[in-house]
């Protein structure tokens, strides 16, 4: 059964960055489409950006393009997500899922797969 396990997390200044990584214990990610997500403390989840499994597009949040990167290492099995130049509005929890990099994948509605998490803390 997938289901993700998120890392790097951790507390950072503003401008700092951070790299996120989501993997899914016994799982060849290779070919799976993975999306990134996070949910700001009382907010609406949100996502942030998506890569298929099946030809390597990439899709972003226009927000955050530029700011953020998706990518596969597929030495170490993960997709990671690499984040620059952090503001205090980035504080929260970051979630990977899977499902098609579709039209609608930023709502995350039919992602599976879902992780605990990692808690990003952006200080002032």
């Amino acid at each position: 059964q997938l289901q993700y396990v998120e890392s790097g997390g951790g507390l950072v200044q503003t401008g700092g960055s951070l790299r996120l990584s989501c993997t899914a214990p016994g799982i060849n990610l290779d070919r799976y489409n993975v999306g990134w997500f996070r949910r700001a403390p009382g907010q609406e989840r949100e996502g942030l950006a998506c890569i298929s499994g099946t030809d390597g597009q990439i899709y972003y949040v226009d927000a955050f393009k530029g700011r953020f990167t998706i990518s596969r290492d597929k030495a170490k099995n993960t997709v990671d997500l690499q984040m620059n130049s952090l503001e205090p509005g980035d504080t929260g929890t970051y979630y990977c899922a899977s499902d098609k990099c579709h039209e609608y994948w930023s709502w995350g509605l039919t992602f599976r797969g879902w992780g605990p998490g990692t808690q990003v803390i952006v200080s002032p």
